[in-house]
């Protein structure tokens, strides 16, 4: 039923990046784009976890 919940997924392109070609500034740079990556998926689990919650006291 929900088996592609449960499918490896691929890993996101270009990740791992190659650290040592890059500049503190890249670095930093890409520090902030991982950060911002981060809190949206955060975002996202957090609407899916209120989304199951309401189903859940739906359902009782």
């Amino acid at each position: 039923m929900f088996d592609e919940e449960n499918e490896p997924r691929k890993k996101a392109e270009g990740l791992p990046r190659n650290l040592e070609q890059m500049s503190v500034h890249e670095l930093e740079y890409y520090v902030t784009e991982l950060e911002a990556e981060i809190f949206r998926v955060k975002e996202d689990i957090k609407k899916k976890k209120d989304v199951f919650s309401q189903a859940d006291q739906f359902f009782k």
